[in-house]
């Protein structure tokens, strides 16, 4: 089944080609680098003639986020302040943020890359696509707005919050796209239940989520209860925002722009190259980015290499598999590693729970750590789906917390990204 392309001569390039132009963007983002003092001095002795096959990339030294913060606002970035066209800004909590300045080429980009996105899933100038994520130094507004006004689709612009309107601009403007971050549609029914809305009244038919790891269990749901398919988008500040790539109709993996960005897998440990199919940590090079180039970024996020086969929908770029969690959010507690989202997907296989839950770690008063699960649940989940939902965490995890269940809206609502993890420790 060959689907729609946007750009379809560049996404179903053959790889012996792919490879070639992957080289020759390589060469000349090392050659853009190597133009500005602090990157000379932070790839001392490299040279663009060092590339002489891809497998040389693999020889350039990390980029860090630490050094990515260190070089607030501009010490890295590679084009004069003139050229500026404005600026993006990572959501970080501790120290300095991670400023990206982008310049007009930088932004068409951009929008070419989520143009792509939108097509892959099915997404065209007939639809009319509401843009939940905020507007302003957060990405992900702005990727899916350029996005859609590229492949000439109705663009509804409302931003984060006020979900009540949400869903009457849904209802009344005939939205078919929902573009969001990962948990926003649980909000969106949250909200439609406490108020009795009709989402029978509505027409969407695709939702296109990410920015927060979601597991397939909370996919199942979304697409059930609100009657859509969705496709995963992965993205960051640092790359440029979403659009780094997306999964299509095929459900065969995250197709990654290579034209466009250089993905590689490696033990997060040793940063030695995974083989193909084993799990890694994913580090991201951007070749056509002006304003804040990234060469070998360590991005801690986890997943492996599906396939470099060309795929069902006729796409031949690298297919990623869904992002599985982050190297810096595996929690460890008494000897035991896990990830939120294998929480997540057990609660959801649990008859009457619901999706909204918090892991919560501290201290006991003896001194030893305590593990909290506060999770949501309706009528009845107690006499059942507790027990159930105990001895799976404890088969499948090695895990026994203490299980609070609280009634729905009783876990608060951040106004972003889920906090599902709280250590107090």
């Amino acid at each position: 089944m060959t689907a729609a392309m946007w750009e379809a001569a560049a996404e179903s390039l053959p790889r012996e080609a792919l490879e070639r132009q992957t080289l020759a963007g390589m060469r000349g983002a090392l050659a853009h680098v190597l133009g500005r003092e602090a990157w000379r001095r932070r790839l001392a002795g490299v040279e663009v003639g060092d590339l002489r096959t891809n497998a040389d990339w693999a020889r350039l030294p990390f980029l860090t986020k630490d050094e990515l913060r260190d070089a607030y606002p501009y010490g890295l970035a590679c084009v004069p302040r003139d050229r500026v066209l404005r600026v993006h800004m990572s959501s970080g909590t501790t120290g300095n943020p991670v400023l990206n300045p982008y310049t007009r080429a930088d932004v068409e980009q951009w929008g070419a890359v989520m143009a792509r996105c939108y097509v892959a899933a099915g997404v065209g100038a007939r639809d009319v696509v509401q843009i939940t994520p905020s507007f302003g130094l957060f990405t992900g507004g702005f990727g899916f707005h350029y996005g859609a006004e590229r492949i000439g689709a109705t663009v509804v612009p409302i931003g984060a919050g006020r979900t009540s309107l949400q869903l009457q601009l849904m209802r009344d403007l005939g939205t078919t796209v929902l573009a969001g971050i990962s948990t926003y549609p649980l909000r969106i029914l949250e909200v439609a239940r406490e108020e009795r809305f009709d989402l029978g009244s509505l027409r969407l038919r695709v939702a296109i989520l990410g920015s927060e790891m979601w597991s397939d269990d909370l996919r199942a749901l979304i697409e059930r209860e609100l009657g859509v398919t969705t496709f995963d988008i992965i993205g960051m500040t640092e790359t440029g925002g979403p659009g780094l790539g997306i999964d299509c109709g095929a459900r065969a993996g995250i197709h990654v722009w290579e034209d466009h960005y250089v993905c590689e897998v490696v033990d997060e440990a040793t940063g030695r190259p995974r083989p193909d199919g084993e799990e890694g940590e994913l580090i991201v090079s951007t070749l056509t980015r002006e304003g804040l180039p990234l060469i070998r970024y360590r991005t801690h996020d986890l997943t492996r290499v599906l396939s470099r086969e060309p795929c069902a929908c006729g796409r031949t770029h690298l297919r990623l598999d869904r992002l599985h969690g982050r190297t810096d959010d595996m929690i460890i507690f008494r000897g035991v590693n896990f990830y939120p989202r294998q929480i997540e997907s057990l609660l959801l296989q649990q008859p009457g729970a619901g999706p909204e839950y918090q892991i919560v770690l501290d201290r006991a008063p003896g001194g030893s750590d305590r593990l909290v699960l506060r999770l949501e649940a309706f009528e009845g989940f107690a006499e059942g789906g507790l027990p159930r939902l105990q001895r799976a965490l404890r088969e499948r995890l090695n895990l026994s917390p203490e299980i609070t269940v609280l009634k729905a809206g009783e876990i608060p609502r951040a106004p972003g990204k889920a906090v599902r993890v709280v250590d107090r420790r």
